[in-house]
């Protein structure tokens, strides 16, 4: 029995360690962004280091520098287009996204290799961009080190960074305008008419009005009982400065959404339109 104790208490320390299940918190846990951006999406993958006391930028992150822009693994950053990061043109896929840190001016890095733990093995001949951008000071501290997309819009939006009290923005543009002009056109072809889509992106985008107009009042036509349609013909004229269409328009909207659960948002949305119109 002595002895068939201790090959059993011998066999359990011989183990692997993946065998035992072991899971412990990681100190720059990994994360993974993915955000609907123009036709595509966007997604970063970093981990994410932490404060936890330290100086970080001069210090623990030295100024001039080249920074995995994170921690462990190299932050890696996907395009489902084509995008432009400042005056350079980025297809299609994946790359390392770096930085070179200072105390007024830092250099934005993509680079083709996105295999590399850290630094080790970047080199400059794999680069496709390399922006200056200027940092800004938060008004507080961040604790640990967040990357996020924001200001997004039909064509453009924002890589930020943010750590300790350092926040640096980095602009991306997708070049989609005529892309999407010729699409919407080959879809207004199609049985199923995109005539809200269509009028809302040219609306938003203030291109084509007249067009948008049309495929507005087009959209009213095909669904009378859409409040919302009119409100949008009712915008698009008045952007237009055709006000009778306008204000024509919004009291259309009133009426059709009256009774509905929108009707007081809907209802004061008119009349704030046609309280601006002489």
């Amino acid at each position: 029995m002595k002895i068939l104790f201790v090959l059993l208490a011998t066999a359990l320390v011989s183990l692997p360690l993946s065998a035992q299940d072991l899971k412990l918190p990681a100190l720059s846990p990994t994360s993974t962004i993915s955000q609907e951006f123009s036709t595509s999406k966007m997604e970063i993958v970093y981990s994410r280091p932490s404060m936890r006391g330290r100086t970080v930028f001069g210090d623990l992150v030295p100024y001039g520098i080249v920074w995995r822009t994170g921690a462990n693994a190299a932050t890696k950053v996907t395009f489902g287009e084509d995008v432009m990061i400042g005056d350079s043109t980025v297809k299609a896929g994946s790359y390392s996204f770096y930085s070179v840190p200072g105390m007024s001016e830092w250099e934005i890095i993509l680079n083709k290799n996105t295999g590399n733990w850290g630094a080790m093995g970047y080199e400059t001949k794999d680069d496709v961009v390399r922006l200056k951008v200027k940092p800004t000071t938060l008004p507080e501290a961040v604790e640990t080190f967040t990357i996020s997309i924001g200001n997004i819009s039909f064509s453009s939006c924002t890589i930020d960074l943010a750590w300790e009290r350092v926040h640096v923005s980095v602009p991306v543009k997708a070049n989609n305008q005529e892309r999407l002009k010729t699409n919407i056109e080959k879809a207004i072809n199609n049985p199923t008419i995109p005539y809200q889509q269509a009028a809302t992106y040219y609306f938003e985008t203030n291109q084509n009005l007249d067009v948008a107009l049309d495929y507005a009042s087009k959209a009213a036509e095909k669904n009378p009982k859409g409040y919302w349609l009119f409100m949008m013909k009712a915008r698009i004229a008045a952007k237009l400065g055709k006000n009778d269409v306008a204000r024509e328009a919004a009291n259309k909207t009133i009426e059709v959404a009256k009774g509905t659960p929108s009707e007081a948002e809907y209802t004061k949305y008119a009349q704030d339109l046609i309280s601006t119109l002489k």
